[in-house]
């Protein structure tokens, strides 16, 4: 009778238990999920591109190098950027000895020998001068007819006119060119400078500098190719510069507000979670961002894409981990 009574108890105690468990799991069951979001690391990428065409002579870097601003990533060889530059060079010495020459003006013998065509001239002027005095003082006597008279002045002004084009050509040797002169000249150098520079600028891109320091991610070039002006061989990405991307629907946006903060794990670095703060929102385009209700709400949701930036850089993280939101 006892045993009977112990029995009938274990097997009220396990239906009790069944039933409990039962109950428990049907209740989990109609508990809403908890909400998860999974996003992608993302860090600043610089796809490095030559200004120049020019074939590949040599890669300086490899994926995964490190590298700083103005570290040389590769050598291009262009013989037309050489030829230039010696076409430039040229035509800068020229523009700037016409300046040179312009400012220093005529040369010591040039000068002298502009003097002394002066007073080579000056001489039969003041002879002619004086003839002219004394046969105007004969004709006024009437010894010497009018005709003479007027000949002798006629070549008195025709020498004196002589004596003062030279003594101008020799003042204008003295003087140096005009300021205009000079002025023209001196732009003209600074425009052939400002060649040389342009061109000087297109040799330097010949070693392609890395204009960011970062990370060497991807190496797009080989020897021997041609590489086109303006299409990336290099991108370097700045492991400084981290960012976390999100696909939030917008009845769950409040949560992800400008300036709110949430903690998220790195499945690829575990055991570590990672503060996040939410620096944009913006709604992604509308193309497959529409999403259906519940029936009976009577409207459709969009897709925003939220952006947050780690509290400080995470070490080890890489562009396209996977991020988790709980």
């Amino acid at each position: 009778m006892k045993q009977q009574t112990w029995g009938r108890l274990g097997l009220g105690v396990f239906a009790l238990a069944l039933v409990s468990a039962l109950a428990y799991g049907f209740w989990r069951a109609s508990r809403p999920a908890p909400d998860f979001f999974q996003g992608q690391m993302e860090a600043l990428e610089t796809d490095v591109a030559p200004k120049i065409t020019a074939r590949i002579a040599e890669v300086l870097v490899r994926e995964g190098d490190r590298v700083q601003p103005g570290t040389p990533l590769l050598r291009l060889d262009s013989p037309e950027v050489q030829a230039k530059l010696a076409q430039a060079t040229a035509a800068e010495q020229a523009a700037q000895a016409v300046a040179s020459k312009a400012a220093h003006g005529a040369r010591p013998q040039e000068i002298e020998m502009a003097r002394l065509n002066w007073q080579r001239a000056q001489a039969p002027a003041d002879l002619a001068e004086k003839s002219f005095h004394r046969v105007e003082g004969l004709a006024r006597d009437g010894l010497i007819a009018t005709q003479k008279r007027d000949e002798a002045e006629a070549n008195h002004k025709a020498a004196r006119d002589l004596a003062l084009a030279a003594r101008a050509q020799y003042d204008m040797a003295r003087a140096g060119a005009r300021d205009e002169d000079k002025a023209a000249a001196a732009a003209q150098a600074r425009q052939v400078a400002g060649v040389v520079a342009e061109v000087q600028a297109a040799q330097a891109e010949t070693r392609l500098p890395s204009p960011v320091a970062g990370e060497v991610a991807k190496v797009m070039a080989r020897p021997g190719e041609l590489s086109p002006q303006g299409v990336a061989v290099v991108t370097v990405v700045d492991l400084s510069d981290q960012w976390v991307v999100l696909n939030v629907r917008e009845d769950k946006l409040a949560r992800f507000a400008v300036g709110s903060e949430f903690d998220a794990t790195l499945p690829a670095l575990p055991d570590r979670t990672v503060r996040f703060k939410v620096y944009q929102t913006s709604v992604l385009p509308d193309f497959a961002t529409w999403r259906a209700t519940r029936a009976g709400q009577g409207f459709d949701v969009r897709t925003f894409e939220v952006r947050a930036r780690p509290s400080a850089p995470i070490d080890g993280a890489r562009p396209g981990m996977s991020v988790l939101v709980h």
